[in-house]
């Protein structure tokens, strides 16, 4: 089956790898998002999925936007989508014979929209899982061919889940198309009286409320780490937690408590211990190392 595949994250790229791993699929093109700058000094950094294209030498174009794209068919007969980011006109998604098919991390109609995984670790989800659908002009509205459900472990971080479910991903599509190729599968119109929806996330959503309880919180590092990671105010500078676990201990909200070079910080119903932190401005340190500069102003302070 000769494919054009449209993918830009470390997701698609697993998904891109697990299409070349199998000789049912022929990837004939490749397209993705154009270079991004990132970091301080904005260098522009090419997506994981144009990485692995260049690797195996596939051809590939990167479109700022597909609104008015010329898209040359190549005889594809599917076209397969997987964390794409742009939005895909009507013209491009019914050009091949068996229309485009994405694979989404999340059973929907639940979160329909940017974030699913990230969502699912924030609302504290145990369940997860993958939808294997074909593509509507709506945001993840069209018929679904396949699910997968998937557990998801209460100490799972972003990575770890996205990671996880890309594998699973690779194999819903494994069992997906040649069933529905051969009519096997009959793509399946989504409940609409279930659907929610999730929003894409910028940096404000790492800022921490230490009202909130441990879990909660907790769940907001496991979401959102390492981007956009979550971070408070401590002394008028802008401090990450790149590391955190729950902890027993009964602290007021907000504050600071040193014991045994370990550093807490409470929470509404209990504490935090932080375990890699870094401050704005400074490298990414242990709390311990961290503590033999800053132990002092730490005492009895708070964050915010």
């Amino acid at each position: 089956m000769k494919v054009i595949f449209f993918g830009t994250h470390t997701f698609a790229a697993a998904i891109l790898q697990g299409l070349l791993n199998n000789p049912f699929f022929e990837v004939s093109f490749v397209i993705t998002q154009p270079d991004r700058a990132v970091g301080r000094k904005q260098e522009l950094q090419a997506s994981p999925v144009k990485l692995l294209a260049q690797k195996h030498s596939l051809p590939i174009d990167q479109p700022e936007s597909l609104k008015n794209y010329e898209l040359k068919n190549q005889n594809s007969k599917l076209f397969i989508v997987a964390q794409y980011g742009l939005l895909i006109p009507k013209y491009i998604l019914e050009a091949p014979k068996y229309g485009t098919i994405n694979v989404h991390t999340s059973l929907l109609p639940k979160y329909r929209g940017a974030s699913p995984i990230q969502s699912a670790l924030l609302h504290g989800d145990t369940k997860t899982g993958l939808t294997v659908m074909l593509m509507d002009e709506g945001m993840d509205s069209g018929p679904i061919l396949l699910q997968k459900k998937i557990d998801i472990d209460p100490h799972e971080t972003y990575l770890e889940l996205d990671e996880r479910m890309a594998h699973a991903g690779v194999e819903a599509l494994y069992e997906a198309i040649p069933k529905y190729i051969s009519g096997e599968l009959t793509p399946q119109p989504q409940d609409e009286t279930q659907v929610t929806f999730c929003k894409k996330l910028s940096r404000d959503e790492g800022k921490i409320d230490w009202n909130k309880t441990t879990l909660e919180i907790y769940n907001q590092y496991r979401g959102l780490t390492p981007w956009p990671g979550i971070w408070t105010w401590w002394d008028g500078k802008r401090l990450k937690l790149l590391h955190i676990k729950p902890s027993t201990k009964k602290i007021v909200a907000g504050k600071v408590l040193v014991e045994h070079d370990i550093l807490y910080v409470g929470t509404s119903d209990s504490a935090l211990e932080i375990v890699v932190l870094q401050l704005e401005g400074k490298p990414a340190m242990n709390a311990n190392i961290f503590l033999q500069g800053y132990s002092t102003k730490l005492h009895e302070s708070k964050f915010d």
